[in-house]
């Protein structure tokens, strides 16, 4: 499995080799840097540790993290990551050289705040009549029986928080790789906003 850590910068839209326009979402994907090696007689699992993004001040970092960074002679990184891929040391780079044009990959984001939504814009419902006069438009409507069981079940799809969630959107492809300006262009949307950070994987 490859991945690396970008930011979602947005979208544009790009003309293949037919002249069709395809939508695409921006990321840029900065080089990180192996920080720790996890091993089995260790840690008891293998994976390696990588740090993204060197553009947080020293003095918001804690004493133990700038005392780990240290130890493996890196910069401080503001973001950390761990992967199960093997074969890397401390200090080397993780860099979108592994991926190219028309690979799939998988990308994961925190879906964008929605705050405190109702049942219709939540979860879909259908709502009540439109006519005037109606009285139930956007309401939930029942909830649930009465006497028996004298409770609402749990996971009722109700109006509540929405938003802020993990998201993983499977088999986007690749629409282009612009190494040298550290940005790799994916076809369709992606999760989060502006400047949120995704993590994309490559299944090997």
């Amino acid at each position: 499995m490859t991945s690396i850590v970008g930011r979602k910068l947005g979208m544009t839209q790009i003309f293949d080799e037919s002249g069709r326009a395809v939508p695409v979402t921006v990321i840029e994907a900065r080089p990180g840097t192996v920080v720790e090696v996890k091993t089995m007689e260790k840690h008891g699992y293998e994976a390696i540790k990588v740090g993204f993004f060197e553009d947080k001040k020293e003095k918001h970092y804690t004493k133990p993290e700038l005392g780990m960074f240290k130890k493996s002679g890196v910069e401080p990184q503001r973001l950390l990551r761990e992967f199960a891929v093997g074969d890397k040391a401390v200090g080397d780079k993780i860099t979108l050289e592994s991926f190219a044009a028309g690979d799939n990959v998988n990308v994961i984001g925190t879906s964008k705040g929605k705050g405190f939504q109702g049942g219709m814009k939540r979860h879909n419902f259908k709502g009540g009549p439109g006519g005037h006069g109606s009285m139930f438009n956007r309401a939930p409507g029942s909830i649930g029986s009465s006497a028996t069981p004298s409770r609402v079940f749990k996971g009722k799809r109700m109006p509540g928080h929405m938003g802020t969630d993990r998201v993983t959107v499977k088999n986007l492809k690749v629409a282009d790789v612009r190494a040298e300006q550290n940005l790799i262009l994916i076809e369709g949307a992606v999760p989060g906003g502006k400047n949120s950070v995704v993590e994309i994987r490559k299944e090997n």
